[in-house]
């Protein structure tokens, strides 16, 4: 006769074990970089994966003060911001008060500048400076002689990021090729790069959305306020909710409603919308996760949906 078992003896042991191991792993890659090159930068675009790899770099390299529990200290590396002048206000004022709270140097690069010196040119006024914001970064990159940029991409966004190694490796011409890309076996990275070569490092690959917002509400780690359920008013295109702005008018026969959204990445306001949701915090965030089939960038992003490729040619152009 088999002895009765209780039910609950069969579930799986739920526990955050797995978020420890991520993050020990992402602080050995930040002290990789700090180590491995001369004149390295952090990405930090306020979006949610920004947010947390600047908050695994102040633990790798800060210290917290028993008193008062905060982390204190300095970065070994600056910070830097492309602006493509598109950026939705409520990111670039988080962007601002997150800044100034941790006291780190922020550099902005700004797409306007790479317009009105010619490099970058637009078809009109209204069209999108997701992809055109190549140009700047790698204008950045030379003007401040960075030799790797940290940033936060996840091999489960998107196919081509999944290709991607911790360690991206990037030619004179800032591009990226996928077949040269440098194995990395047992945790050993090769970082050499020749005169005009650099880097790019991800130290938070191998997360997934989930573990991500999981992480977030670990750590109370702050956010810009468009990432939580707020009234927008939007237009319902293509099967998008495109958000009604300046960049992004109603096109003709198009109605405009108020809908309670949630943005789940953030990017240029021309190419970036938001999801109908009524999470309000990031606890109700990773229930909803937990039920979703799409990645943020296919739900959301419509410089994604042009082609199944669209992603890989920008990386190979020398975007993040």
């Amino acid at each position: 006769m088999n002895a009765p078992v209780n039910v609950n003896q069969l579930l799986a042991d739920v526990d955050h074990r797995h978020l420890d191991a991520l993050e020990e792993e992402a602080i050995f890659i930040l002290r990789e970089v700090a180590a491995s090159f001369e004149r390295p930068g952090l990405l930090f675009s306020s979006g949610k994966d920004s947010c947390v790899v600047l908050h695994l770099a102040e633990k790798a390299f800060k210290m917290k003060n028993p008193e008062t529990g905060k982390l204190e200290g300095k970065l070994p590396f600056p910070l830097l911001h492309v602006d493509t002048g598109h950026n939705f206000p409520e990111v670039i004022e988080f962007r601002e008060q997150r800044v100034a709270e941790i006291g780190e140097r922020l550099i902005v690069a700004h797409m306007e500048d790479s317009i009105k010196r010619g490099t970058v040119r637009l078809a009109h006024p209204l069209e999108s400076r997701n992809g055109h914001q190549t140009v700047t970064l790698l204008e950045a990159i030379e003007d401040n002689r960075f030799d790797c940029l940290i940033g936060g991409a996840r091999r489960d966004e998107e196919k081509a990021r999944a290709k991607e190694r911790i360690f991206s490796h990037r030619d004179s011409f800032g591009q990226w090729q996928p077949k040269e890309q440098r194995p990395e076996l047992w945790n050993l990275f090769n970082t050499r790069i020749k005169p005009g070569e650099h880097f790019r490092a991800f130290p938070i690959s191998n997360w997934t959305e989930l573990d991500v917002w999981l992480y977030i509400a670990r750590e109370n780690i702050p956010l810009p306020g468009i990432y939580f359920k707020h009234p927008r008013q939007v237009m319902r295109r293509k099967g998008l909710l495109v958000p009604l702005t300046d960049v992004t008018p109603a096109l003709e026969g198009e109605t405009i409603e108020t809908v309670d959204v949630r943005f789940r990445t953030v990017g240029d306001m021309t190419c970036t919308c938001p999801v109908e949701s009524d999470a309000a915090s990031p606890e109700d965030i990773v229930a909803e996760t937990l039920h979703v089939t799409v990645s943020e960038r296919g739900a959301t992003r419509m410089d994604d949906r042009t082609s199944e490729a669209s992603m890989e040619r920008r990386k190979k152009e020398g975007y993040f």
